[in-house]
């Protein structure tokens, strides 16, 4: 497996459905040749062969019940209220371990029996993903992980921040979701957002939604009592919450500025800066480089990604909490982040 080709993508398993005029015998058949797999979203060949990628992590699903219901409430909602136009797919990348992925192909063939859109499936394999991404994110690794941070295993909740090193080139756009989402509205319509991001902008992303980097940053904010950082919206830097992120690959792959920001020594100056010390993986990248760099970031409107959790309310700041988790205008995407209920439709 070494000697295999890096823009092999590690799909090991893929799984297209056809609507049925397609089956029968339609001509649009060259859609689905394997090149056209990593199809970009913009500047296709044909604007009708446009393919749509969204990723999710989907790993040790086969040893949690509690996962496993998330996925199913996630894709059920999902197939509900997506709609793509003739000629569109989607394409549902899952990160997967051996058994996660045989139980997650037996439960896609059940949840998306009723899709009304085209769609693929590739599973990849986070052993590979994590081999790869190891070398460029270890060094974030101390700064953002849970305890002492350098586990080889940890890499793979950094897999955002180097999605643009990883991924084929051809892949251009994607977006990346929790499992345990609830969506509102058509997928699709959270795709158009990339249309909206300004020059510089490499990634949109919705703020946190709870006093969580208000906690994080409590000593710079001590020894800079006038900073914005850790402040709620709408004039302070909340942080982000990465339950929806959309990925400008070609941007990412083009800033100059946000490569520059991975090296270590830029993360370690950054970090010593904030006196920061998380353990959310890329969230905690990404909130930290907003604070310095807010343009690289096109901010979601709070409904795309409105985040349920109220832990921080009962753990010393209910006085605060609820400037941090109001969220005015519709919700598109519930994210029902630790473990918080999502409400009925």
């Amino acid at each position: 497996s070494s000697n295999r080709n890096d823009a092999d993508l590690t799909v090991d398993t893929m799984i297209s459905h056809l609507t049925e005029s397609e089956e029968q015998g339609g001509e649009d058949r060259e859609v689905e040749q394997e090149g056209e797999v990593l199809g970009t979203r913009r500047g296709d060949v044909k604007p009708s062969s446009q393919h749509y990628h969204a990723l999710m992590m989907f790993t040790k699903v086969d040893r949690s019940r509690s996962l496993q219901e998330k996925f199913r409430v996630a894709m059920l909602s999902l197939v509900k209220h997506g709609h793509f136009l003739e000629g569109e797919m989607l394409v549902l990348h899952f990160v997967s371990d051996q058994a996660s992925q045989e139980l997650g192909q037996r439960m896609l063939q059940e949840f998306l029996q009723d899709a009304t859109f085209k769609y693929e499936i590739s599973f990849h394999d986070v052993v590979e993903l994590t081999h790869k991404l190891y070398p460029i994110v270890e060094a974030m690794q101390k700064h953002f992980s849970a305890g002492s941070g350098a586990y080889y295993s940890d890499s793979i909740f950094f897999l955002s921040v180097a999605m643009h090193l990883i991924m084929p080139e051809s892949l251009t756009y994607i977006v990346q979701l929790d499992l345990d989402l609830k969506y509102r509205t058509n997928i699709r319509n959270l795709f158009q957002e990339f249309d909206k991001f300004p020059p510089g902008a490499v990634i949109g992303i919705a703020r946190e939604m709870q006093p969580v980097y208000r906690h994080t940053f409590w000593q710079y904010r001590k020894e800079n009592p006038n900073t914005r950082v850790g402040e709620p919206p709408p004039e302070g830097l909340p942080g982000f919450n990465s339950g929806v992120m959309l990925l400008d690959l070609s941007a990412m792959r083009e800033s100059s500025l946000y490569n520059q920001l991975l090296k270590p020594n830029n993360v370690a100056k950054l970090a010593d800066q904030y006196r920061f010390k998380g353990h959310l993986g890329d969230q905690d990248f990404f909130s930290m480089i907003g604070m310095e760099h807010p343009e690289l970031f096109y901010s979601l409107a709070c409904g795309w990604n409105r985040q349920l959790c109220t832990w921080w309310r009962d753990h010393g700041y209910g006085d605060v909490f609820q400037l941090y988790y109001r969220c005015d205008g519709p919700v598109y995407i519930y994210h029902g982040n630790c473990n918080s209920p999502i409400p009925d439709d």
